[in-house]
């Protein structure tokens, strides 16, 4: 396992996460099983957005002796008081959900406190008029809350709460098909989503990737969007590679499932090559560079795709980009425009171009 580090909060957390809507499926047994064989394989931060109450169990038992090596976003605003996953903008029913969610996982904090499911304006505005925003933040006051987290599939959104109260982490839903507006969450521009990535990374938040797989969507060539399959690990490379990101969340509903995601780090970069997306572009991304690094090797040594990054960043207003570039043994001044970079782009990125640009931008 390799991780990450918000830099908000100082947390270390685990680049490969634990996604819960399909636990309960598993029974006590195997799933206290499943969490402990992603608790020895290093995973470390785990979704709480329960697809059924029954999970919460599952999780208590499992994770309470390990409480202090793991780390649990919960939403403020997921309702079990049915049985299923609902949601609820009342402010009673968030409380009397938390206290519930805290009694069944035996503990009695929360790593990251969720402003949970904001996908209109209309959500935010109601969730500060019922009090669920001050019950959230008066928690994170006596310590009961230790950070603060927003879920949303909405770019346009994001960017009024992100203005508007102090989030340290973020979960959004990323893969390739709604980056490429497929699918029912794949809301946002090509551009407004890379806006996010962007702000995040240049402020810190982190964000922890719901949906990697656009609900299996993408790993079935009857049911993707592209008409073709993706693998699992092809997915979570595409997340980990957009700025701001430190966890992806994959939904694991037994121990194989489990092994198989631990599987990623194991597996060898053709596996993990997603280059093939680019042949799925649509008009609007083409030419804009997703750092996926296929360009290498640069015959020079310049690492195409990070130097790419840390200019976007940059302009995105990271006051940190700029330093990491300068950093950088080999940069864009290196380049001798030989394109090697641009013939083997698959998002039609004239990357030999983009180097002078990059060194003037940056002297």
């Amino acid at each position: 396992m390799q991780y990450r580090v918000n830099k908000r909060t100082g947390d270390r957390v685990s680049e490969i996460g634990f996604g819960s809507a399909y636990l309960f499926e598993a029974g006590m047994e195997e799933g206290v099983r499943a969490l402990e064989t992603a608790v020895e394989g290093g995973i470390n931060y785990f979704d709480l957005a329960a697809g059924d109450a029954r999970a919460f169990p599952i999780w208590g038992a499992a994770l309470s002796p390990v409480r202090k090596q793991v780390l649990f976003q919960i939403h403020f605003g997921a309702d079990y008081s049915k049985g299923g996953y609902g949601w609820s903008l009342a402010l009673e029913d968030v409380k009397r959900s938390v206290d519930w969610q805290l009694r069944q996982l035996k503990t009695d904090y929360v790593d990251y406190g969720f402003i949970h499911c904001q996908d209109e304006r209309s959500d935010w505005e109601q969730y500060q008029k019922n009090g669920v925003y001050a019950y959230l933040c008066s928690l994170r006051e006596q310590g009961v809350v230790k950070h603060l987290g927003l879920s949303s599939h909405t770019p346009a959104v994001i960017q009024t709460i992100l203005d508007e109260a102090p989030i340290d982490m973020l979960m959004f839903s990323v893969n390739p098909a709604y980056d490429y507006g497929q699918g029912e969450y794949a809301n946002g521009s090509v551009d407004e989503r890379s806006a996010v990535y962007r702000r995040c990374e240049a402020e810190g938040v982190g964000i922890s990737v719901m949906k990697p797989f656009s609900g299996g969507q993408l790993l079935d060539a009857k049911q993707s969007p592209f008409g073709r399959a993706l693998n699992p690990y092809q997915c979570i490379q595409y997340c980990l590679d957009k700025p701001g990101v430190l966890t992806v969340l994959p939904g694991a509903a037994d121990t194989e499932q489990v092994k198989k995601l631990l599987g990623y780090y194991a597996a060898p970069a053709e596996e993990k090559d997603y280059a093939v997306i680019g042949s799925f572009a649509p008009p609007q991304a083409s030419g804009k560079c997703v750092y996926c690094g296929h360009c290498r090797p640069c015959p020079m040594g310049i690492d195409v795709g990070l130097v790419n990054k840390y200019y976007d960043l940059a302009r995105a207003g990271d006051p940190l980009a700029a330093e990491h570039y300068r950093s950088l043994e080999i940069n864009a001044s290196a380049c001798v425009g030989c394109g090697h970079c641009d013939s083997r782009c698959p998002f039609s990125v004239a990357q030999s171009q983009r180097m002078r640009e990059i060194r003037a931008y940056f002297g």
